[in-house]
């Protein structure tokens, strides 16, 4: 049986604080799903298959991770591909009650799923995709928050 651990989120865009995450997981799973989530009440900058396209170049070294997009429920999408640890990442304490609340409606809706947190190593805790898109509006510098291709696809849509 293949030991999978789905990383669900918006990605929007990726961050080097989500690669590295990514990558501590991926040696510890047989396989490691990014999935990209959509919502309609969170609107994004990228597309999801741009997103996609940018996640999977981005992570393109890792053979033992995929990515994906679903619009749902992430332990809906879990269970179509046989998945039992949802990975969550944590910043900061101010992360900890959001992703309580999420870790616990997920084991009322599928007690067979566990949510595993990781903490960000402490020099991407400042790092938030929101915070990378702001600092991309005002033109400032992207170095050491997003891979280069990302600052990139971040200052072409920010030209728009």
């Amino acid at each position: 049986m293949t030991n999978i651990a789905v990383y669900p989120g918006s990605f929007d865009p990726i961050t080097l604080g989500h690669i590295d995450i990514i990558q501590r997981i991926s040696l510890i799973y047989d396989q490691t799903v990014v999935l990209i989530s959509q919502s309609p009440n969170k609107p994004a900058l990228f597309s999801a298959e741009e997103r996609k396209a940018l996640i999977e170049e981005s992570l393109s070294g890792i053979k033992n991770v995929s990515v994906d997009v679903y619009q749902g429920l992430t332990v809906d999408y879990m269970r179509d591909i046989n998945a039992k640890v949802i990975v969550r990442g944590l910043r900061a304490v101010v992360d900890f009650e959001y992703e309580l609340t999420m870790a616990n409606m997920n084991k009322m809706l599928a007690p067979d799923i566990e949510t595993l947190l990781v903490f960000a190593d402490p020099k991407y805790y400042f790092i938030s995709s929101r915070g990378v898109k702001e600092v991309a509006q005002h033109s400032g510098s992207l170095q050491g928050l997003v891979p280069d291709l990302v600052a990139k696809a971040l200052i072409k849509k920010m030209k728009r």
